[in-house]
């Protein structure tokens, strides 16, 4: 962790993946603690599960990464379909962001609570933070 001075090498390689470009500030969040916890950090934005093509185009880094996190409101599907395609941990973090019944990041949160892909850990609405903190200490242990 870098708290002063120069920071070392990122270690440990986290895919942060964003559904829309509304859930951008959540996904900064993330890719900030990070940062600050020296975890090496990808950010890919808006591969959502409304043109699944785009979440099959970086198949590749989701299978290369220790850790990916996924942010996304709306019905917050995305989580799901990124855990069918990999074997990682996949930290699920639901946006307030949305409209008619997304219920201001309930509906997501419900979502990805009840997902049947196995490998889901979810935080709570909007807590970048924590999806981070959670992300670097997987990441970090995965290089010791």
């Amino acid at each position: 962790m870098r708290l002063r001075g120069r920071a070392a090498a990122p270690v440990g390689d986290v895919l942060v993946l964003t559904a829309g470009t509304s859930d951008g500030a959540v996904a900064a969040e993330v890719a900030a603690t990070l940062a600050a916890s020296g975890v090496g950090c990808t950010r890919v934005d808006d591969v959502g599960v409304a043109g699944v093509h785009r979440v099959l185009a970086v198949a590749p880094e989701i299978a290369a990464a220790d850790v990916v996190v996924v942010v996304a409101g709306m019905d917050g599907a995305l989580p799901s379909v990124v855990a069918g395609l990999t074997d990682r941990l996949v930290v699920a973090v639901p946006t307030s962001v949305g409209y008619g019944a997304a219920f201001e990041g309930l509906a997501a949160l419900l979502t990805m609570l009840t997902a049947c892909a196995p490998g889901v850990l979810v935080v709570n609405i909007d807590n970048g933070f924590g999806a981070g903190v959670a992300a670097a200490r997987i990441a970090r242990g995965a290089h010791r």
